[in-house]
């Protein structure tokens, strides 16, 4: 059982990542630099992607850098308070998303039984909302529909941007 749960769950998981992949690749340099919307969103699936696969989440350590700013320092096009550190290019984007996509597989792959049911949990002081506490299974799938989530409003600002969005993939390809 636990076999075709780790193949459906990289089958649909690497699909969401795929797709966010066509919507980062899409996306026409000219629209990339000039719609910071975009890269706001792009920059905060990855890095969400990253640390919701980083288990304990304090070990998370980001190759392309962020700063938490106060409500007042947050960009207008920001969709919250984790700003990076600079305007990355499409490509380092992409390099993030290969290796969260590589960081992925590997953590599918070697769920266990017991690996499954270990917790993901916050352990901030004063996280609002209250800390999250998950199962390794529970994330995944959270961490899936964040993914999912995000690049519909990627594809949406490519619709209003050039009129075309990139198709459905059902199942993820080979890692």
């Amino acid at each position: 059982m636990i076999n075709l749960l780790k193949e459906s769950l990289w089958g649909q998981f690497g699909a969401s990542m795929d797709m966010l992949r066509d919507s980062i690749t899409l996306c026409p340099d000219d629209l990339f630099v000039a719609n910071r919307k975009f890269f706001y969103i792009a920059y905060h699936t990855l890095v969400f992607l990253d640390y919701y696969m980083t288990n304990p989440p304090e070990d998370f350590s980001p190759p392309l850098s962020f700063t938490i700013r106060e409500p007042a320092d947050i960009p207008e096009d920001a969709i919250d308070d984790v700003i990076p550190d600079s305007m990355y290019s499409k490509d380092d984007l992409l390099g993030y998303l290969r290796s969260s996509r590589d960081k992925a597989y590997q953590l599918i792959a070697g769920l266990t039984d017991e690996k499954i049911g270990q917790r993901w949990k916050e352990d901030g002081e004063e996280v609002s909302p209250p800390v999250m506490d998950y199962s390794m299974l529970e994330i995944l799938m959270y961490n899936m529909r964040h993914v999912q989530h995000h690049t519909a409003q990627l594809n949406m600002l490519l619709r209003q941007g050039i009129n075309k969005a990139p198709g459905w993939i059902g199942r993820a390809g080979a890692i």
